[in-house]
């Protein structure tokens, strides 16, 4: 199966509920920290190159951002977490905006925590691991950037973050520059979504 979208566009950026989509399509999150490649990743994804706006600067998506697939369904860009030059309060009120939409969104069929493959999980990244766990959230956990390491690591390195997590599987390994797993990702979110094709 070889996905090709012709049809997307960022729909809505909103800060609160009352600005989310109201046609009832599904949808499905990306989350997680500062600079981990959630926009590389989207991009990759819809076969776009400048649709989620990626940054060296982390911190820089600082609302929701819910980009509109084919008419069918919504990939949704949370804003990232962990970045130390954020106010207090600013994070804390990322971190309100946040979960209110993960855990109050009916629409929402799949959240994918994304990883950096080349670091174990932090603090913030097992929080929500649990926090998933906890509110029994659907999830997959995404190990991004996997063209940065050899093929021989590969392995070691998920391993690793698949023990700091707990989990009983290992994460999807993943590359924006290569597009490794891509299709697979693709079929898990089309299961997730009750959607046969695009």
């Amino acid at each position: 199966m070889s996905i090709i979208i012709n049809n997307t566009d960022i729909a809505i950026t909103a800060v609160n509920p009352s600005g989310f989509p109201t046609d009832g399509l599904p949808e499905v999150a990306f989350v997680g920290k500062s600079n981990v490649g959630k926009s590389s990743l989207i991009n990759a994804m819809l076969g776009r190159k400048r649709l989620a706006r990626t940054s060296r600067q982390p911190g820089k998506t600082r609302t929701i951002n819910f980009f509109h697939v084919e008419k069918k369904l919504y990939f949704v860009d949370l804003p990232g977490y962990g970045y130390a030059r954020v106010s207090k309060s600013e994070s804390a009120k990322w971190g309100d905006m946040v979960e209110g939409y993960l855990k109050n969104r009916p629409q929402l069929k799949r959240i994918f925590l994304l990883l950096d493959i080349r670091h174990e999980p932090g603090e913030n990244d097992l929080m929500l691991y649990e926090w998933f766990r906890h509110y029994n959230l659907p999830f997959t956990a995404i190990a991004t950037k996997s063209d940065k390491i050899t093929r021989a690591q590969l392995q070691k390195h998920l391993a690793i973050i698949r023990k700091k997590l707990g989990a009983a599987e290992p994460p999807l390994p993943f590359s924006s520059e290569t597009r490794q797993n891509r299709e697979e990702l693709w079929s898990l979110i089309l299961d997730n979504c009750g959607i046969d094709m695009l």
